[in-house]
């Protein structure tokens, strides 16, 4: 049974917008929120973020693919960093919406395929939004358009509390995607909302329309 405290906490979607922040600083946030949602001391939070030019490997070490080495990398000021999410290597800029939920999925009563599929309805009906039609490809997480990908996920659960999460592509300069193969996926073009509509969309109102979507899937 849960306390009048758990009640309480799973009513109440806590969003926090982190502006632009390096991804490191930002992932230690997440691993402290993520050990305090472990021991019900917070409820359900996300972080909403825009990253520094930074490279992130996951887990699937086949999909790791760099097209320059780090050292290339770090002369044209773009970190590489080692992560512990599902799913290879992606790269994040400013320009590019990402959100990480900390929730408790036992809670909200879902699986993590299920939950995958959530954030990806949160990205299908927020680029909707902005008059981008966007959908799933079977075996492939994240959002496509025909055969170009615009949103990539990449989650990690700890006791059933997630962390990590899902980037789309907004404004963001698409040629940090030419240092790698996304995903580890050959042959993938990357767009964004930018690319396909011609519309530099202020970020302000991204993440003002993502929060409204984000507390009617995840509270």
């Amino acid at each position: 049974m849960k306390t009048i405290q758990q009640q309480q906490q799973a009513e109440i979607l806590n969003i926090i917008d982190c502006g632009i922040e390096d991804y490191s600083q930002i992932l230690n946030k997440q691993l402290d929120l993520c050990s305090k949602r472990q021991l019900a001391q917070i409820g359900n939070t996300v972080l909403l973020v825009e990253h520094k030019p930074v490279i992130t490997l996951g887990v699937r070490q086949r999909a790791n693919k760099l097209v320059l080495d780090k050292q290339e990398l770090a002369e044209k000021g773009i970190d590489v960093v080692e992560v512990r999410r599902g799913g290879g290597v992606t790269a994040h800029n400013p320009g590019q919406v990402i959100f990480y939920p900390i929730v408790n999925l036992k809670e909200l009563g879902i699986g993590i395929s299920d939950y995958v599929r959530t954030l990806e309805q949160v990205g299908i009906e927020l680029l909707r939004f902005f008059d981008v039609s966007a959908g799933r490809r079977k075996g492939y997480p994240g959002l496509w358009i025909g055969e170009k990908k615009i949103a990539s996920i990449g989650v990690r659960v700890s006791k059933s509390v997630t962390y990590h999460g899902m980037a789309i592509n907004i404004n963001n300069d698409l040629s940090i995607f030419d240092y790698i193969v996304p995903c580890g996926l050959e042959n993938v073009k990357m767009t964004s909302v930018f690319a396909e509509t011609g519309k530099q969309i202020p970020m302000h109102q991204i993440k003002q329309q993502l929060k409204k979507i984000l507390n009617r899937f995840l509270k």
